[in-house]
């Protein structure tokens, strides 16, 4: 497929929409270019050579620009290189943000200040991390300044605000941009914040946070241990369904600290992860679907996990028996949705006859969240692997489109 003749081009570009059942019209309006460029681009009568207009008309699509010039073309993903960007300003306001320090600036309304947060939460849940990359520096330094300029049980609300800030800037750095210094810094942040918090659930919040760190950072056997001791904290003053919720989401990363543990023979590694489950399967039956904490913690996010840490253990078939019991949407977070999708068809692509399925899966994962699944380095193996396969026409398509879009050699 190496003929970029106008002839050629024009040729493949009508076969792909036709094959997407999308009339001039439609296609014309998703690429933003008008019905009689695009009837002269499919017959030969006009050359595809604007970068935006190959870009556009490959985006509408949902193929690599190659399919349609014959030529190779380098990925282009504009919002990871922003949130890249924004790293530089974060770097200065982790490092600079703490709470010996003066405060630099006036202290915005604390009402507003908690609405920043919540949206901050919500960005990352929603995958923004372009945007959120951006807000956060701005966001730890007000915050900052306003719990200095406080005092009393108003600057209580403000410390645990500050820590409700830095759960977002600590899972942006760690699962999607790779900064695992900077994440150990923003966790630090938070236990300083926290320490003056006379709360204990909030303490194993802080807990929570570094198991992160140290299981990003390659240390799964610590991370188990600092999650087991928040989760032991947890139940010594367990009230409440937060404190329900926060139990829940340690028994689950409990979980998956031992799945990359490998000390553990696989044997023991099954029963302590389905151990985990159970326990957290029966404080969401308590609990139901909530917001505390901002970890959507509840019966759906315990399915989703369920898909998620079979996968690891290489019990394909569970994985995806598991999977069928799952609705991701009950979840407003389509970071948990794109992640179940992204297990799912991780697990289908290592079972016989549903490569195709699994192309289906990791393409529904990328539409819902495609900042996510483009950096999951886990799902990038799942589909270089895909790549060698004999796949139906249609899925080879797909396939080819989403490893260019994730930068992925064909």
């Amino acid at each position: 497929m190496n003929d970029g003749s106008p002839q050629q081009v024009g040729k493949r570009l009508k076969a792909v929409r036709l094959q997407r059942g999308l009339s001039l019209r439609t296609l014309a309006g998703l690429a933003g270019i008008s019905i009689g460029m695009l009837s002269m681009l499919e017959n030969g009568q006009r050359k595809l050579e604007r970068t935006g207009h190959i870009l556009a008309l490959a985006s509408a699509l949902q193929v690599a620009p190659a399919e349609l010039t014959g030529q190779p073309f380098a990925p282009v993903d504009p919002r990871a290189t922003t949130a890249h960007e924004a790293i530089p300003a974060l770097r200065l306001a982790l490092l600079g943000v703490h709470l010996a320090a003066p405060p630099d600036r006036p202290a915005p309304p604390t009402r507003l200040l908690a609405a920043r947060v919540v949206e901050a939460n919500r960005m990352y849940h929603a995958c923004e991390y372009d945007v959120l990359a951006q807000r956060l520096p701005a966001l730890l330094g007000d915050l900052h300044a306003a719990a200095e300029a406080a005092d009393g049980g108003h600057r209580t609300d403000l410390l645990r605000l500050l820590a409700d800030a830095y759960h977002p800037a600590c899972t942006l750095l760690l699962k999607t941009l790779g900064y695992t210094d900077l994440a150990f810094i923003a966790v630090t942040r938070a236990a300083d914040a926290i320490e003056q918090l006379d709360d204990p659930v909030y303490h194993a919040l802080s807990g929570f946070f570094h198991t992160h760190v140290l299981m990003a950072a390659g240390s799964p056997d610590q991370a188990l241990t600092r999650a087991t001791r928040a989760a032991d904290e947890v139940e010594r003053h367990l009230s409440g369904a937060d404190g329900h919720a926060l139990l829940g989401e340690l028994h689950l990363i409990r979980a998956t600290c031992l799945t990359q543990d490998t000390k553990r023979s696989g044997r023991d590694q099954t029963r302590e992860v389905q151990a985990h489950l159970a326990e957290a399967a029966d404080l969401a039956a308590r609990t139901g679907e909530t917001k505390a904490w901002h970890l959507n913690f509840g019966p759906t996010n315990v399915g989703i996990h369920r898909v998620s840490l079979n996968t690891d253990l290489g019990r394909h078939g569970q994985a995806v028996s598991a999977g069928a019991a799952v609705t991701p949407q009950v979840l407003a977070a389509p970071g948990r949705q794109a992640a179940f999708h992204g297990d799912l068809g991780r697990s289908l692509s290592h079972l016989r006859g549903r490569a195709a399925d699994a192309v289906v899966e990791l393409l529904t994962a990328e539409r819902i969240a495609p900042q996510r699944v483009h950096a999951n380095v886990l799902v990038r193996e799942a589909i270089t692997d895909l790549m060698g396969r004999q796949l139906p026409t249609h899925a080879a398509r797909d396939l080819r489109g989403l490893a260019h879009r994730m930068g992925l050699a064909p």
